[in-house]
């Protein structure tokens, strides 16, 4: 069947359709890795975004029931250049193209992906609207010119939980293909993590650490997150443009000081715009699994891995009592900060993935050093 990409500059490409029949507007973006579809597909970051992968086939291990990273699949549709049909994995329960059409998922393949992300890299990323259920360009671009695309939109509100509960969940042993619960014996900290569109793994992590994790929608008060009585607060990564989550901005500003704070992607704009900062949208932003960063700490360079297209400005932080401990190597924008005195840091790359593969694993360990000393403190 065929399937068509319309960009809002009146750019098309046409191909063939898998996965399954629909019509989609969103952000036209790409992302470089080899490998991690799933993840991707499941991460509430990727909501309202049409995801191109620059390698050329994609589905060769197919999917299976483990590697969700959130409760459904969020992006708006799906770009490859060869879907593999015939997937082989030991762990392989359903073809990628089964797997868009369980989830309502328009896929296109079968277009020149290169000259695709060539586009997206010289014009940036932009709206565009997905089809295999309409074909005519004239009426596309009708429906496309009302998509109102990302810049000053709250669309963590779409993708956060209704309501709050407990992670008990570490880190999945693929060997023994199950999942470690955490004992009541083992909790050492209780956690309250914001989610803005959080990440599964990155609650496993939390939780193999001893974290007792009490996962609260974007809009908590912070009143009814000290009411809780936690040992630190995570901030998560989440989709779309930080300035237009005022809400959460303020919560911060009410939190810092008070309990230790991490943030990770999102969270990490969103700190950085509660201790004054700014923040932009990057051309085409940084996506995949291959992105170089320096830790200005050590100057040892880490590989990560990176999905936002909104960054903070360098500049704007400097002056606030914040430290800027990495940098990205390829543009030099900012990946992480540090207050010292409100017990607060945050890195805007994933340290829960796994492409170094351990790389930045240790800043976990970190946000545990400040709970222990935070507990000490308090005693």
């Amino acid at each position: 069947m065929k399937a068509i990409l319309l960009l809002e500059d009146g750019t098309s490409f046409v191909g063939s359709s898998f996965g399954a029949v629909g019509l989609k507007c969103g952000e036209v973006v790409f992302n470089t890795s080899m490998s991690g579809y799933q993840e991707i597909l499941t991460d509430p970051s990727y909501n309202e975004q049409i995801i191109t992968m620059t390698y050329p086939q994609i589905g060769n291990y197919g999917t299976n029931d483990n590697d969700w990273e959130s409760r459904k699949v969020f992006v708006s549709g799906f770009i490859v250049k060869e879907n593999c049909d015939y997937p082989s994995n030991w762990r392989d329960g359903q073809s990628l193209s089964e797997y868009l059409k369980a989830n309502n998922v328009v896929g296109l393949e079968g277009i020149d992906t290169r000259k695709l992300v060539r586009h997206i890299r010289e014009k940036g990323a932009m709206r565009g609207v997905i089809s295999s259920s309409e074909t005519n360009v004239k009426k596309l671009k009708a429906i496309l010119d009302g998509y109102p695309g990302l810049v000053g939109r709250d669309i963590v509100k779409d993708v956060t939980t209704d309501k709050g509960f407990v992670w008990k969940e570490c880190v999945f042993d693929t060997m023994a293909d199950k999942a470690v619960k955490l004992k009541k014996g083992d909790v050492k900290f209780k956690v309250v993590a914001f989610d803005f569109g959080i990440k599964q793994n990155i609650l496993r992590e939390l939780c193999s650490q001893g974290c007792e994790v009490h996962v609260v929608p974007a809009g908590t008060s912070a009143r009814k997150v000290l009411a809780k009585k936690p040992d630190g607060v995570f901030l998560s990564n989440g989709p779309g443009d930080p300035a237009a989550v005022d809400y959460a901005v303020e919560t911060i500003k009410q939190l810092l000081g008070k309990v230790p704070i991490f943030g990770i992607c999102l969270g990490h704009q969103l700190l950085s715009l509660a201790l004054g900062g700014s923040t932009y949208k990057l051309k085409f932003g940084h996506r995949g699994a291959n992105h170089p960063i320096m830790n200005l700490d050590t100057n040892v360079v880490e590989i990560t891995s990176q999905n936002h297209g909104f960054c903070v400005d360098l500049e704007s932080i400097k002056g606030h009592g914040v430290e800027l401990t990495h940098l990205n190597l390829n543009d030099n924008t900012l990946e992480g900060i540090r207050s010292k005195k409100l017990r607060a840091f945050s890195v805007q790359y994933h340290p829960e993935a796994s492409p170094g593969p351990h790389d930045s694993h240790y800043l976990f360990g970190e946000f545990i050093t400040l709970m222990k000393k935070w507990q000490r403190k308090r005693k």
